[in-house]
């Protein structure tokens, strides 16, 4: 791998991103509206301080998992890809690239809906807001990392969310959003410890009720980015260097 190689790649995708209206407003706009709606939907500071926490770890997940996933695709096809591969780049240098551009929204993304919760839509935890921040961010990584991985199957951008009900829906049923995950059946429970999704709502829920940052919430964080490493890992491994 070559650094010099990685932030060219880097550098090339992020003024792509900054090109795309339509695509900075998926990604910087759309999670901080949909929160904003969801608490004044509940109208209920107490109900929205826990439902809310969990959304700024579930909503960047989900919308990075598509932007990723679909804007790679598009590399893909449109045969950018195939011409990266026949410069001295490897797919290290490729994949780096794309995670540290992707990253870097998936950062600034989280970022501003986790601020705009506290300051505008009034959300409260008995633990420090960088806390909030930082889990955030890691959630909206391993979406952007599980996109990566999940590109290299799809040949069109309907394939590519066929993947969100097997790859993301679970993750948000199962993941304490919908329902506690401890009032769900045993089996229910079981499966839900194998979804990095669940140790981000884990490590809320620590934030929401300790005035500390404890163990325990860098123990379920370290879980989410392990499991970033290896769909990381995993997309490059799988990353087809011609286009079917």
């Amino acid at each position: 791998m070559s650094a010099r190689l990685t932030f060219v790649t880097a550098g090339r995708v992020l003024a792509q991103l900054a090109g795309d209206k339509r695509t900075l407003g998926l990604i910087l706009v759309v999670p901080t509206v949909m929160i904003a709606l969801i608490r004044y939907i509940l109208d209920t500071p107490a109900i929205f301080n826990t439902v809310g926490l969990i959304l700024l770890a579930a909503f960047p997940f989900m919308l990075m998992f598509m932007t990723t996933s679909i804007t790679l695709l598009r590399e893909r096809t449109h045969g950018t890809l195939e011409r990266l591969f026949t410069t001295p780049s490897g797919k290290g240098d490729i994949i780096t690239g794309y995670a540290l551009a992707f990253g870097l929204a998936a950062a600034l993304q989280s970022t501003i809906a986790s601020i705009l919760a506290y300051t505008w839509l009034g959300l409260e935890t008995a633990g420090p807001a960088w806390a909030v921040v930082l889990t955030a961010v890691v959630s909206a990584l391993f979406g952007m990392a599980l996109g990566l991985f999940v590109s290299a199957f799809a040949t069109t951008e309907f394939q590519a969310m066929q993947f969100m009900p097997i790859f993301v829906v679970p993750q948000l049923l199962l993941c304490g959003l919908i329902w506690p995950r401890e009032r769900m059946a045993d089996w229910l429970q079981a499966v839900s410890d194998w979804l990095p999704l669940t140790y981000s709502v884990k490590a809320l829920e620590d934030v929401q009720t300790a005035a500390s940052v404890e163990t325990a919430f860098w123990g379920d964080l370290g879980i989410v980015v392990g499991a970033t490493v290896v769909a990381i890992a995993f997309g490059a491994a799988t990353m087809r260097r011609r286009t079917d």
